[in-house]
């Protein structure tokens, strides 16, 4: 009777070890790999560590969604105090994203790219010869209150106005997230994360080539990062703010990108080298413009989101004024299976609203046919986007 107990506890484990779940932590008191990183190097040699843990986990009898709905937009800058109030919307910004607002509901994750800094005050700004031309961006906390109010869940926070403010407005970002229970990743606080969403756990973490952040140009150590947490989730997402900036940059040149003099990475082979690692979602941002999709081994990649919500002190003109919002259904697996463009722009100083003329979906339309002709994804007039799967 003992032999057979032990044959069906050693038949159920197996079964509920298998890749679905990624996850089945080791026993109390002994060494498992978990996501702590050494923060004492710098960022993008970032080395992982393991750590004896107390804690068990058993995620055996966790019954996975069939379906994943990831929704996802840009650059999000809601407003500056720096260098005046000028540049902050009315009423706090309370009715920034009303029109917008339906068109993010109902997925899972929630996406945007946090351009600046959440600091009601001080912190240690760059210098800027011209005060008046200063494109800094210290956001105040009540903006982050905007960001949450809307659904947003995710964020990333690598890029180059992440450390407009010094250390302080890098922890105070931090700070003030984690206070709202919005997830984020990509600075040396908190190069990544996983968490948990009805009962799937996601990773993520955000590159950028800039200081203070995993670099996009260290494939070897992005690679690490992915890799092992491709190891403890479900569905691994990826951000990169990469790429050369503005109306001249929206195709995706399959090489180094630089932009006044800064080297902004290769965004298709970093892409194609995380899917390779591991990665199920890739979001790309930095550009100001939107730019083409693809679906590269079942798996998802937009190479640019361009400005979603962008007040005040950004370039709206053209297609930096599109303000795409991206709709995708993956499997529990990261499989792509379908998405959808959601057409809208900006107006005025920077507020999002549908387009019923659908400019965008055009745009990334027409990029992603002529950026990637061996893909097997297309984009319909709606803006639906069809994959056929290998």
């Amino acid at each position: 009777m003992r032999q057979l107990f032990t044959l069906l506890f050693v038949a159920i484990f197996f079964t509920f070890s298998c890749k679905t779940q990624k996850i089945v932590k080791t026993q109390s008191g002994q060494a498992r790999t978990d996501t702590i990183p050494d923060t004492s190097q710098p960022i993008d040699t970032l080395v992982i560590k393991t750590e004896p843990q107390d804690t068990v986990e058993i995620f055996a009898h966790r019954v996975l969604k069939d379906i994943v709905t990831l929704t996802a937009v840009g650059d999000m800058m809601l407003g500056t105090n720096y260098p005046n109030d000028s540049y902050l919307p009315a009423d706090e910004g309370k009715q920034q994203l009303a029109q917008i607002d339906s068109l993010l509901k109902g997925g899972d994750i929630l996406f945007g790219n946090l351009e600046g800094v959440i600091l009601n005050e001080g912190g240690e700004h760059k210098n800027c010869k011209n005060p008046k031309a200063c494109y800094i961006f210290r956001s105040p906390e009540y903006m982050a209150v905007r960001i949450k109010e809307a659904g947003f869940n995710l964020m990333s926070v690598a890029n180059n106005h992440a450390g407009d403010f010094g250390m302080t407005g890098r922890k105070s970002t931090s700070k003030i997230l984690d206070s709202l229970g919005i997830n984020y990743a990509g600075n040396s606080i908190q190069p990544f994360t996983t968490f948990k969403v009805d009962g799937m756990k996601y990773g993520f973490v955000a590159f950028s080539p800039n200081v203070g952040t995993p670099s996009i140009n260290n494939l070897d150590s992005a690679k690490t990062i992915v890799q092992h947490l491709d190891s403890l989730v479900d569905i691994l997402i990826v951000s990169f703010h990469g790429g050369a900036e503005g109306a001249k940059f929206t195709h995706v040149p399959r090489k180094n990108e630089y932009f006044y003099g800064e080297d902004r990475g290769n965004v298709y082979r970093f892409a194609h080298e995380m899917i390779d690692a591991g990665a199920d979602v890739l979001i790309g941002h930095g550009p100001h413009v939107p730019r083409a999709i693809e679906v590269y081994k079942n798996r998802f990649i937009v190479y640019s989101l361009g400005n979603f919500c962008t007040y005040g002190r950004f370039n709206l003109l053209g297609n930096n004024g599109l303000a795409p919002v991206v709709q995708v259904k993956i499997t529990s697996s990261g499989k792509f299976i379908e998405g959808k463009i959601v057409p809208a722009l900006q107006k005025g100083a920077g507020i999002p609203v549908p387009d019923p003329d659908g400019k965008v979906i055009k745009l990334i339309k027409k990029l992603s046919e002529e950026d990637f002709p061996e893909s097997q994804v297309s984009v319909d007039e709606s803006g639906n986007i069809f994959y056929i799967h290998n």
